[in-house]
């Protein structure tokens, strides 16, 4: 498979570099689709009769796995150029869905987390970092902007997925026109199907039309020699297992952690949560199914234009003040939301933690009938004239 060797991807002289962008988002743009599982998240609870934290499971195992993925393929992808690297990304992403839909149809929920959980999140990881790397190397000039535009499509990937998906759900599912509809199980398998010839055609024309700087290659003006010289800026490089030896790689990482975990945990309940939010006593949610993806869309609006603006506004001000600014501001918010947001019934947290709304509203007692209560009143009246 000489053709998906890194030699054949160095661009010819006089390339455009900005032709490459467009090849990065549409890997990035197929695999964020990640922040949009949870417009289907009800439907698998119902499907499998399991609770929402078992269907999380899902998500959890996918994120893991793109984390550890990125860590242990990271030098592989650098050495194997991004065609490569985004062609084995798509392979495994699209080999998720289809196991995952193997999974839902015959109700097998161990191989959901196997396919889309496991095998797609290796995809993830991959797919995440090779454009990454591509980019910084065309945009020397502005590394800043050159990872903005590279992660804005991981972070827009639900604007695409939650309002496709959606509309693939009501048009795979005869009975999305009832009141309080949550798509059928089959309808999620058939949008797997959907999603995994999809976004396997779209990364393949990712891989297959990225390019690499020759070696010595600088952009028109750019002089390397000129760079301002800053703190927290170097030009040596640092290797991968010196860098995990300093106090400043782990700082990094775990101010990192906390601010990704605090952001992915929102996301991936996003649908389910602002239903639940608006929930009625009769376990109905004013929120439906369509307005619920509508929301994890403004979401990802919000994910994609940040990831865009800080980075690139980080080349102007600096790494470290693009630090401060964005995750203070974002422990602040995350404090108001925790204060300001009214707490929630008791039966929505139940029906939240341990099972479907539906399975919650069924678990109630049932209200006697209208002819049972006049039948009783008729009684009363009796014995109390005797």
């Amino acid at each position: 498979m000489g053709w998906l060797d890194r030699e054949r991807t160095i661009a010819p002289p006089g390339f455009n570099r900005w032709l490459v962008p467009p090849a990065a988002l549409a890997v990035h743009l197929c695999i964020g689709q990640a922040y949009a599982t949870s417009v289907y998240k009800t439907a698998l609870v119902k499907h499998f009769g399991a609770s929402l934290t078992e269907i999380g499971v899902i998500f959890s195992i996918a994120i893991v796995m793109l984390g550890l993925s990125a860590a242990i393929m990271g030098t592989w992808v650098d050495k194997n150029g991004p065609r490569k690297a985004m062609f084995t990304s798509a392979v495994f992403w699209a080999s998720g869905f289809l196991i995952g839909s193997l999974g839902i149809f015959s109700g097998q929920l161990w191989l959901v987390y196997l396919g889309y959980g496991f095998i797609g999140g290796i995809g993830l990881g991959i797919g995440y970092i090779s454009p990454v790397s591509t980019l910084i190397k065309w945009f020397p000039d502005r590394p800043g902007l050159a990872t903005g535009m590279a992660i804005m499509g991981f972070g827009g990937g639900a604007l695409i997925a939650s309002p496709v998906s959606t509309a693939l759900l009501k048009m795979y599912d005869p009975n999305s026109g009832a009141k309080g509809w949550v798509a059928s199980g089959d309808s999620v398998g058939k949008l797997f199907l959907t999603l995994a010839v999809v976004y396997l055609a779209y990364m393949m024309f990712g891989a297959f039309t990225i390019k690499v700087p020759a070696e010595g290659w600088k952009p028109a003006g750019f002089d390397p020699a000129k760079v301002k010289a800053a703190t927290l800026v170097t030009t040596d490089n640092v290797s991968a297992r010196n860098a995990v030896k300093t106090k400043q790689f782990w700082l990094v990482w775990i101010a990192l952690f906390c601010n990704v975990t605090a952001g992915i945990g929102i996301l991936e309940q996003a649908a389910p949560m602002i239903q639940d939010f608006f929930r009625q006593s009769d376990g109905v949610s004013l929120v439906s199914a369509a307005v619920a993806a509508g929301f994890v869309g403004l979401l990802s609006i919000g994910n994609m234009s940040g990831r865009f603006a800080w980075s690139a506004t980080s080349d102007v001000t600096g790494r470290k003040r693009i630090y401060m600014m964005y995750l203070g501001v974002g422990a602040v918010l995350y404090t108001v939301l925790a204060l300001a947001a009214p707490p929630a019934p008791s039966s929505t947290w139940r029906s939240r933690s341990s099972s479907s709304p539906s399975t919650a509203a069924a678990s109630r007692p049932s209200r006697p009938t209208c002819a049972t209560c006049s039948a009783r009143s008729r009684s009363e009246r009796s014995t109390a004239g005797s």
